[in-house]
């Protein structure tokens, strides 16, 4: 059986201009992601990496290629199908934590597993034990303005490993955190998706986290490439 969790094959995207014409943002993007592995997506300012976070994520429909979860092509399957493959097998971290301002962090990492249909009383017990995984369990009745940004994106990252994805994409999650918590921040990140054998996509403008990683591909001019 193969280990390859996410494919993208000859990804593209355009968007019409005002004026008319067309945009093309991604050309041809070719990547596979395969079980445990943790791969960042490198590239200028706005050349596409949140675009091909949000098609990969099912989040965005292609103007071309298919996306493909576990070997399972995507790109007719109605909305309601492509909305229970990514809540079964997705999870998400942005640059912005996006916690729900008026529940506690425990109650924001509970959420998704009772979306998910899990009973109240076993999502709350998963959930205290991945905050307290993230360090966080003499916080979890904080709201998130009680917390740090690094304890918020922690919160973020228990949130998006609740529902036990195979498949971990992040936009930019150390972006909006200092130097030394980014670097606490990503290496939490990284081991909680080695230990659960996620395939992880990260975005980053850090290169010193890139390179921590197993692969750097680059996003220049619409296609995807191996960094050297």
């Amino acid at each position: 059986m193969s280990d390859v969790a996410l494919e993208l094959r000859g990804i593209q995207q355009r968007f019409a201009q005002a004026g008319g014409g067309w945009l093309d943002v991604i050309r041809g993007a070719d990547l596979m992601l395969r079980a445990g592995e943790m791969v960042a997506l490198v590239g200028p300012s706005g050349s596409g990496k949140s675009t091909l976070l949000h098609i990969a994520g099912l989040l965005e429909q292609q103007s071309g290629g298919e996306v493909l979860i576990k070997g399972k092509a995507t790109s007719t399957m109605p909305d309601d199908g492509r909305t229970a493959l990514r809540r079964k097998s997705m999870g998400f971290v942005y640059q912005y934590h996006h916690l729900l301002p008026e529940f506690s962090a425990l109650e924001n990492v509970i959420l998704p597993r009772m979306i998910a249909g899990e009973s109240k009383a076993k999502a709350r017990g998963q959930a205290i034990d991945l905050l307290k995984r993230v360090g966080l369990g003499e916080r979890l009745s904080h709201r998130p303005a009680k917390l740090s940004g690094g304890e918020q994106q922690r919160v973020a990252i228990a949130r998006a490993l609740a529902n036990e994805p195979t498949i971990l994409l992040a936009d930019e999650p150390t972006g909006n955190l200092d130097v030394n918590t980014s670097q606490s921040v990503f290496e939490l990140l990284a081991k909680l998706a080695r230990q659960h054998g996620v395939a992880t996509l990260i975005a980053t403008h850090n290169l010193e986290i890139a390179r921590r990683m197993d692969r750097v591909v680059t996003l220049r001019d619409g296609t995807l490439g191996e960094a050297a």
